[in-house]
């Protein structure tokens, strides 16, 4: 997290038994991977790089940070930093929080929610991305449910992304992109069941090419 030295959510002390509850509670989570690195440049210039922001980039308590999820008044940097620090540990407490950042209007929101909940390992997460992913009212925010649902590769991935597909091969339909997500995700899956609306999908030339990767990686019909 740029020049500073990041910590892990659980406490490094192991004298103190508050520390070893700590431990027991939450993995271990350091700012290795890029994409927290990145999460924690953004929000520090949202924040203003305020001594709160610093304190909060640096907590090493989990419940410190589950406590920024409910406490009321805490601005959205501070809760986003907190849920995707948790969800990328497989703390459960960020779920909700995660879910919610998911389906925001900021697409780097969405982004952080995504990454987060692939790695928090909740069987809830499945069913809740379906459910974004499937809402007509807020299509325009459902690409990243969708490639989560790929990377999931859950028994609701492939309806899904089979149903939110139908929906935007609609003459005129304006969210080509999450069209997109779809056709490439339905072929990563690479599940049968999607050859009808890949087929469909053809027809399209934002998505023919796309579609016809896909259908090449499907199993041969029977």
């Amino acid at each position: 997290m740029g020049n500073e030295r990041a910590t892990p959510l659980t406490s490094r002390s192991g004298s103190s038994s508050s520390g070893s509850r700590a431990a027991r509670r939450a993995p271990t989570l350091a700012f290795v991977d890029e994409e927290l690195r990145s999460l924690t440049e953004r929000l520090r210039q949202e924040s203003g790089d305020t001594a709160a922001f610093r304190h909060l980039a640096a907590a090493e308590d989990p419940d410190e940070l589950a406590e920024v999820l409910t406490a009321p008044g805490q601005p959205l940097w501070a809760r986003e930093l907190a849920a995707v620090r948790l969800g990328a540990a497989g703390d459960r407490r960020s779920f909700e929080a995660l879910v919610l950042l998911l389906n925001h209007r900021d697409p780097q929101r969405c982004a952080a929610a995504a990454y987060a909940l692939a790695r928090l390992g909740d069987p809830r997460t499945a069913r809740a991305a379906a459910a974004l992913a499937t809402n007509e009212l807020r299509v325009a925010y459902a690409l990243h449910p969708v490639r989560l649902l790929t990377r999931l590769r859950a028994p609701e991935s492939v309806p899904a992304l089979i149903t939110t597909l139908q929906r935007r091969l609609r003459p005129h339909d304006p969210y080509r992109r999450v069209a997109l997500a779809c056709v490439e995700g339905l072929g990563a899956l690479g599940d049968p069941r999607a050859r009808p609306v890949l087929t469909e999908a053809l027809a399209h030339p934002a998505l023919a090419e796309a579609a016809v990767r896909a259908l090449a990686v499907l199993p041969a019909r029977g």
